[in-house]
């Protein structure tokens, strides 16, 4: 398809279609149409097409409609400049070419309005391309801040934009770079960590996303989310209510920001949650004296999804809550289904002055300007040569690798691990031979399933190939059948996926009955125990522990089960360190490092094979 961007580019510079404003025709020479023209400095082509560009233009640039609810021929009339996929939302079949076909025709639609501004199309694509049945699903953000290796983050945001590039998409909707203080949070695994200089540290894949100044073959615009505070609300309560003092903020949750603007991030996410009552939807303050003004931040801010609706604490969206997101300096609008209604009440704001002209402008100004520095207007349409990049031997390689490095020994009696390859083994578990429930949330549907969701190694697989006779390897999910002629029995045990504030706790975050069974049916064979965690975030396991001879916690692992598999056999050493603090019982969230609360185990900690 390479060739076809090419023919798109020939088009752009030589004219081959003619170009209107409302000042009369516009000759197509490449001379006189200067936003077509890539030997333009990027500023000189915004100032020409905003010059073009009448109020119904800027008004598409600044609105995302859900792909669900809108129609190609609609992107046309109402000049649309983005579409996205919600989490699960995707093409049939779900099947990379699938995801091409769906976005060329997209934006061969964009490309039909009269100044033929291409449009972007985004997606979580949070852990890999995740949305796409068959990507690379690699570790979520808590394992890779357990792994400390900021070269290995950016090498997946590389391998990410890849598999993006090949599907067409062009903008993720990551990373977020949130300070996870409560794990009860339902999107604790989403954060890289407790403390500000992890996720500042893992800001290093926005560098693998966007590559060198946008302009690379397969560089995607990657989105700085959610700004800012998500990750200290009250209660660890998504989409709550972050109460501290502004020093607090900027001390705590500011700091990834600040690298991400750094190192070039295209666009940054506001947060559904609240700063002391007010939401971040409409904080003036933060969004555009402290993010645009204070921090310099030349990209542009994008609601989330349905955000602007949570404003005024009522259901569905009003010319007020548009009118307060707008000025407060959202430059696009996340509006799924009714995206109309948001152009005619944006339009009449500012046919009514609420709204300045000059808002506008700067809004399609930051948004043009990133099309411009991705290539867009050159290279339009999916490039299929990277189609085989999409769940490719050498990013599984690379996913598995990062499996391995995110697992963290926590207990290890007796040596009992790392395994030794002609043991006998026993493994039970429910996360043992699943990879939906290994992968977790954000996996192919929004919320994650257990089961055979996506191609991939699950950790029993990875278990038996590592043994040197994989016959010496047998499972039983619930442990049954298990005795004492196995050397070493191993539960593989956790979570069910789940995503954002579903995945919200207020128990005392204890494990599954079935789990706790399952490792008692081993424990009654009186062989020694390694339990390993297929977990989002830590879990209370204070008052069981003492009966296992090994933990290790793997958090989420993604689609390489083998990556697990290396270290509990030692093929790879255990590097992994806590990214957060580990709780003694449910009862001492939040725990962080630094509050005079003795935790399980302290943020840092991991053992080695040498300990």
């Amino acid at each position: 398809m390479t060739c076809l961007r090419h023919r798109f580019l020939a088009l752009g510079v030589l004219g081959a279609l003619a170009l209107t404003t409302a000042g009369g025709p516009v000759p197509a020479a490449a001379g006189s149409v200067r936003y077509l023209d890539p030997a333009r400095p990027v500023g000189d082509r915004v100032d020409d097409l905003l010059g073009r560009m009448s109020l119904a233009d800027k008004l598409g640039q600044m609105v995302q409609p859900e792909r669900r609810f809108i129609g190609p021929d609609e992107i046309t009339r109402y000049r649309i400049g983005s579409v996205l996929s919600s989490g699960g939302s995707a093409p049939r079949p779900n099947t990379p070419r699938s995801w091409a076909d769906m976005y060329d025709r997209f934006q061969r639609a964009a490309l039909a309005t009269r100044l033929r501004v291409p449009m972007m199309y985004g997606v979580d694509a949070v852990h890999g391309h995740n949305n796409v049945v068959g990507a690379t699903i690699f570790p979520h953000n808590i394992g890779l801040g357990a792994a400390r290796d900021p070269g290995l983050v950016r090498r997946i945001g590389t391998a990410t934009a890849e598999e993006m590039t090949g599907t067409g998409v062009d903008w993720d909707f990551a990373p977020c770079l949130c300070v996870a203080r409560d794990d009860r949070w339902g999107r604790t695994y989403e954060s890289f960590g407790e403390v500000p200089s992890l996720p500042s540290s893992m800001a290093t894949v926005i560098d693998g996303l966007q590559g060198p100044g946008l302009r690379g073959p397969a560089s995607v615009l990657a989105t700085a989310k959610h700004f800012v505070g998500d990750g200290g609300t009250a209660g660890g309560d998504d989409q709550g209510d972050a109460r501290m003092p502004e020093a607090e903020l900027r001390a705590v949750h500011l700091p990834p920001f600040r690298e991400a603007v750094r190192r070039g991030v295209g666009s940054v996410m506001v947060s559904y949650s609240s700063w002391n009552g007010v939401k971040m939807h409409r904080n003036r303050h933060l969004i555009t004296d402290v993010l645009k003004g204070e921090m310099r931040f030349p990209g542009f801010v994008v609601s989330d999804y349905n955000g602007i609706d949570q404003i005024d604490g009522r259901p569905g969206f009003t010319r007020a809550e548009v009118v307060a997101a707008v000025n407060a300096g959202i430059d696009m609008v996340m509006v799924p289904d009714r995206w109309r209604r948001f152009i005619e009440l944006l339009r009449d704001a500012v046919e009514d002055g609420d709204v300045r002209m000059a808002r506008i402008d700067d809004a399609n100004r930051r948004i043009l300007t990133k099309k411009f520095e991705l290539g867009l207007f050159e290279r339009p349409l999916a490039d299929r040569s990277y189609l085989g990049t999409v769940g490719s031997a050498a990013h599984r390689g690379l996913a598995r690798r990062a499996a391995a490095k995110s697992q963290v020994v926590l207990r290890n009696n007796d040596e009992v691990l790392p395994l030794d390859d002609d043991d006998k083994i026993f493994v039970a578990g429910r996360a043992a031979d699943d990879i939906g429930m290994q992968s977790g949330g954000w996996t192919v549907s929004w919320q994650g399933a257990p089961g055979a969701t996506t191609p991939g190694t699950t950790i029993v697989q990875g278990m038996r190939r590592a043994a040197s006779r994989p016959a010496n390897v047998t499972y039983s999910k619930d442990g049954s059948g298990v005795d004492r002629s196995y050397d070493v029995a191993v539960a593989v045990v956790g979570e069910k996926p789940y995503a954002e504030y579903h995945g919200d706790r207020t128990d005392d975050l204890r494990l599954a009955k079935a789990d706790l069974k399952a490792i008692s049916r081993l424990r009654a064979a009186k062989i020694p125990v390694v339990v390993v965690l297929v977990s989002g975030r830590p879990l209370n396991v204070a008052s069981e522990i003492a009966k296992w001879d090994g933990l290790v916690a793997a958090w989420l692992p993604g689609s390489e089960g083998s990556g697990v598999a290396d270290v509990l056999f030692g093929d790879a050493d255990p590097v992994g360190r806590l990214p957060v603090t580990w709780p003694r019982d449910g009862g001492q969230e939040p725990i962080n490092r630094g509050d005079g609360k003795r935790p399980l185990f302290p943020l840092d900690f991991g053992l080695t094979y040498d300990d």
